[in-house]
């Protein structure tokens, strides 16, 4: 059966970051041609996102994207808990999961080193192309096609299509050229970002741990580089008290390494790396507006604690694909874009957002009394086997693909 919206036009994907490219590879290896645009030269080096959760792998197999980011990446099977002043509260061992994934551990691997899998793995279809240095300007649709206006360094060029992905980030201008709201807010303080080759393994800390303090957590992750013990990234908060060269200044990051570690003042350590940026809770009102969808940060974003921002963009752009791709051949109503909307964005909001909302507030809760029962409450997670797997199967984003598939 032939639904009226079938079309030969290819698809449009705005953003060649791993969402968009991931887009584009699941419809180009179901027979879709797709266009990704790009505004920027080439790949971008973007040092936030670096944390893949179970379930991501598990969607990243096809086309052996798993296992060539597996290959790069370091597998992180324990990650912990801990407090400035308690020490540590609780590790949790992810090969509980060992019977709920083929991939009971994080994977650390910046999304930079992602984006060149899967341009490679793209470059292989002839009916998909990667368009640098267009700029998406704006876009108009009807029920036939979508258009969309780009700069180039020659000129504007104007480009039709069956369908537009939007995935062209948190300040999203397909959003915008479409009229959806981005409800939500922005955090009061900013956040910043250290990397560096000073290696904390041997003060106990695991590749991943999330330290809880009433006047500034840390988030740390150990990352893949040029050799042992790799770069160990600290993400932060800072107030407005501060100015971004005070925060980017090399004396800040030995200042927190010093305030971790209880070091003397003045130690100083390598610093590979440092940034500073605004953090924002915020949820498009919709994934599908006619022949325009949302995936990734464009249609969703978040504060980092979890790990569940790429994380869930790499589903959307999955769930996506599969749907996608059968109305654009027209095996499949247009009813299913409707599906994508309700799926990912219930799983938005009632996962991604509250539970990364949550785990900031337990980072930085201030009340003595409700920071112990926590730390109680943690403890004794961690000790009963059923308790902590189902913790874990939460923390990990396993429960979140359950409850988008359980929609209809």
């Amino acid at each position: 059966m032939t639904h009226p919206f079938a079309s030969s036009l290819p698809v449009l994907v705005i953003g060649a970051g791993p969402v968009g490219l991931l887009c584009a590879l699941e419809l180009a290896r179901r027979q879709v041609p797709v266009t990704v645009l790009e505004s920027e030269p080439g790949t971008t080096l973007d040092l936030r996102a670096g944390t893949f959760h179970p379930p991501t792998l598990e969607m990243l197999r096809p086309e052996g994207v798993a296992d060539a980011m597996l290959a790069e990446g370091i597998r992180v099977r324990h990650w912990q808990a801990r407090d400035r002043e308690h020490g540590l509260i609780a590790e949790w061992d992810l090969d509980l999961l060992k019977h709920d994934t083929p991939y009971p551990f994080r994977l650390h691997l910046e999304q930079h080193r992602l984006t060149p899998i899967l341009l490679k793995k793209l470059s292989v279809y002839p009916h998909a192309q990667v368009l640098f240095s267009h700029a998406f300007e704006s876009l108009t649709q009807n029920g036939d096609e979508v258009e969309a206006t780009a700069l180039t360094p020659q000129g504007q060029v104007r480009l039709k299509g069956s369908y537009l992905v939007g995935a062209d980030g948190g300040r999203s201008q397909v959003r915008k050229s479409a009229g959806i709201e981005f409800e939500g807010y922005t955090w009061p303080e900013r956040y910043t970002v250290v990397s560096t080759s000073f290696d904390f393994e041997p003060l106990g800390y695991a590749d991943n741990a999330y330290i809880s303090d009433p006047e500034q957590w840390l988030a740390f992750f150990r990352m893949p580089d040029a050799g042992p013990p790799g770069l160990w990234r600290m993400t932060m908060p800072v107030t407005d008290e501060l100015s971004d060269e005070q925060v980017l200044a090399p004396a800040y990051a030995h200042q927190a390494i010093n305030r971790i570690i209880g070091a003397p003042a003045g130690s100083t350590y390598p610093v590979v790396h440092q940034s500073v940026y605004r953090v924002h809770q915020r949820v498009a009102a919709q994934f599908r507006l006619g022949r325009v969808l949302l995936a990734g940060d464009s249609a969703h974003v978040n504060n980092p604690l979890g790990g569940f921002g790429l994380n869930s963009g790499i589903h959307d752009a999955v769930n996506l694909g599969e749907k996608l791709a059968p109305v654009w051949h027209g095996q499949a109503n247009t009813d299913l874009l409707d599906l994508y909307h309700r799926q990912r964005r219930t799983v938005a909001m009632e996962y991604v957002q509250n539970l990364s909302v949550k785990n900031k507030k337990n980072l930085e809760e201030k009340d003595l009394a409700t920071r112990l029962a926590r730390f109680e409450e943690l403890r004794a997670t961690v000790r009963d086997p059923e308790k902590a797997r189902a913790y874990l199967l939460m923390s990990s984003m396993i429960n979140s693909i359950h409850r988008a598939n359980s929609i209809t």
